[in-house]
């Protein structure tokens, strides 16, 4: 090996060398700022984090939508409200796909003037008209034929 090769190599080494050591002492102090910081243990100040980052809404699973309708066949009351709420709310709340919305009269006299059995027929096995889609049961085929009843009863109270 010559001595300039030499000489290269070991200014590579030194080089590299420096540079782990800089690498390590970095690492080193960032754990030291941002490792172990004091949470505060105060229940005001826990709550009011909680509060702050807590959820907007909820997602509804087939587990959690499945069980309103087992709570109705097993004998308990059909909640239209509720059932509107969760199902129904998406489009006839905001006029989605053509939907009606709650309360609006116009929108809802030629549908009622139909009957009720064309309304739950509509609303349980879907409907597509001249204005949108009704996909059957709200596009949530968990809900049992007297929530989705329910429901349409709901929806024509506020609606007449």
């Amino acid at each position: 090996m010559s001595e300039h090769d030499s000489s290269f190599f070991r200014t590579i080494s030194l080089v590299m060398i420096i540079l782990v050591v800089f690498l390590v002492v970095i690492i080193v102090l960032a754990n030291l700022i941002t490792g172990e910081q004091q949470t505060s243990t105060d229940p005001r100040v826990q709550a009011k984090i909680e509060e702050v980052i807590k959820p907007v809404g909820q997602v509804a699973t087939e587990a959690t939508t499945a069980a309103a309708p087992a709570a109705a066949s097993a004998g308990g009351a059909v909640d239209g409200k509720g059932t509107y709420q969760s199902a129904c709310f998406a489009c006839h709340g905001t006029g989605a796909a053509g939907a009606p919305k709650v309360g609006d009269k116009g929108a809802w006299s030629a549908r009622i003037a139909q009957g009720e059995a064309t309304l739950y027929e509509h609303a349980i096995k879907g409907f597509q008209g001249k204005s949108g889609v009704m996909p059957a049961k709200g596009g949530n085929a968990a809900l049992s034929d007297d929530a989705v009843k329910a429901a349409v009863d709901h929806m024509v109270a506020q609606s007449k």
